[in-house]
C-alpha cells in the first residue's frame, strides 16, 4: 500500500518598491519561495494552495524594515529545496553580507568548486527560489557588471543601490 501526503503550500502577496512579492510557504511557516512578477523561472499561484497572511507577518515585518533601509540581514526560516550541489550554492549565497558583492567565481572557490564550475554556479545562483532573502542579487560579474538577474537587471540595480553597494 503506498501513501501519498500532501503538503500544503501557503501564500501571500506583499507590495514592495521592486512590485508585488509572491511569498510561498511551507506549513511549519518556513518560507519556500519570494517571487516577483515576470521573474524568470518564477512561481505563481497553483490550485490547491492556501491563501492565508499569517505565516509570513514577520517575513512582510522584516521586508518592510529592509525596504525602508533599516534591516540588513533576514532573520527568517527558509527552505528551499534543490540538488546538494545547489543548496551549497544558496548556502554560499547566504553568507554574502549586505552592501557587499562577490563574483560568481568566488562563490565556486567558497563552495569548493572547480573553476570550470562557475557556470554550473551561475544555473544554481539563477535557480534561486528565494529572491531578495538569499542575496543573489549580490552576484556580480568578475569583471563588475551587472550579468543575470532571475528578477530583471533593473530589480537588481534598485537592490544594489538600496544597500549601496555597486558593481
Amino acid at each position: 500500500m503506498t501513501t501519498t501526503t500532501t503538503t500544503t503550500t501557503y501564500w501571500t502577496e506583499t507590495d514592495s518598491p521592486v512590485g508585488r512579492l509572491l511569498l510561498t510557504a511551507a506549513p511549519d511557516g518556513a518560507l519556500t519561495s519570494l517571487s516577483v512578477p515576470g521573474q524568470k523561472g518564477g512561481r505563481s499561484v497553483q490550485d490547491g494552495w492556501r491563501h492565508d497572511t499569517g505565516p509570513f507577518r514577520v517575513a512582510e515585518e522584516q521586508l518592510a524594515a529592509y525596504f525602508a533601509g533599516e534591516l540588513t540581514e533576514f532573520r527568517l526560516p527558509l527552505r528551499a529545496e534543490g540538488t546538494a550541489f545547489r543548496e551549497r550554492v544558496w548556502g554560499a549565497l547566504d553568507a554574502v553580507s549586505y552592501g557587499t558583492t562577490t563574483t560568481y567565481g568566488e562563490i565556486a572557490a567558497r563552495i569548493g568548486a572547480s573553476r570550470p564550475a562557475v557556470r554550473a554556479v551561475g544555473g544554481a545562483i539563477g535557480a534561486n527560489p528565494l529572491l531578495i532573502l538569499r542575496p543573489c542579487h549580490r552576484v556580480i560579474g568578475a569583471d563588475g557588471s551587472l550579468t543575470g538577474y532571475a528578477g530583471g537587471l533593473e530589480r537588481k540595480t534598485r537592490l544594489l543601490t538600496l544597500e549601496s553597494a555597486r558593481g
